[in-house]
């Protein structure tokens, strides 16, 4: 299959505001479908938190009780994973947790939407901000006492080179393994998406009803994975500060 009828079209970047900059080899800044939908994703947790946090009551309503929850949870993840010295890191996660979340439920919306978390290029930006930033807690905390970390205690003097080189490429090898889970759950679930919804449309109303119905099914699933996966993604973010501040 070819054009709009392939199920990897809906992952195809396309411009939606050209702006051509001259003298950079070419190269042009728009603003695509992908800046569309993470644009969308920040307004929406924006305009969720504000709504439920301006007025707020004794008894909460739907809306607020939403946004309690997703504090209650993220807070519960990095008190669990961090413990009590992960509390100043709280706002850092809470973001990720958040934008990762609302990036993949868009991306499950019907008729026009796009999975900005099925790119590697932006999952990777996110886990390699993770990295960074997990380092950099490090060697502000530690010096280089942070080393210690690939150098398991316990650790024969005799295998304590190739420890330091297996544990310290692991480490080196977190933003591939974290951004690559992301992007792949995300663009496997919603590829099978597209192909049973185009099966619905080729067999017609009579022929069509049961890959409706396991479509339906599929849907649900995909929006337990898109929750599962912004969690997953929080709960290794938190395992990773726990590592940099606690060194084990």
């Amino acid at each position: 299959m070819s054009g709009h009828h392939s199920p990897l079209a809906q992952f195809v970047v396309e411009p939606l505001v050209s702006i051509p900059v001259n003298g950079v080899g070419g190269l042009g800044l728009s603003f695509t479908n992908a800046s569309l939908f993470m644009v969308l994703a920040i307004s929406c947790v924006i305009a969720l938190l504000f709504l439920t946090t301006t007025k707020k009551a004794i008894v909460p309503g739907r809306w607020q009780s939403v946004s309690e929850m997703m504090y209650q949870f993220v807070a519960g993840v990095v008190k669990d994973n961090v413990g009590d010295q992960g509390k100043k890191y709280f706002p850092f996660v809470f973001t990720l947790f958040t934008f990762v979340l609302f990036c993949n439920l868009l991306g499950l919306m019907p008729y026009y939407s796009f999975t900005v978390t099925s790119h590697i290029i932006v999952t990777f930006a996110l886990a390699m901000l993770v990295f960074l930033a997990v380092t950099i807690i490090g060697f502000a905390r530690h010096g280089l006492h942070f080393f210690s970390l690939f150098l398991p205690a316990g650790t024969p003097w005799w295998m304590a080179p190739l420890m330091f080189f297996i544990e310290l490429f692991a480490y080196l090898a977190r933003p591939v393994s974290l951004s690559v889970r992301l992007a792949a759950n995300m663009l496997a679930g919603h590829t099978m998406l597209k192909v049973i919804a185009g099966f619905v449309l080729s067999l017609g109303l009579i022929g069509g009803w049961l890959p409706f119905a396991f479509l339906m099914v599929l849907s649900g699933f995909e929006i337990f994975v898109a929750v599962l996966q912004a969690y997953i993604f929080t709960v290794l973010t938190c395992v990773y500060l726990n590592d940099a501040i606690h060194l084990h």
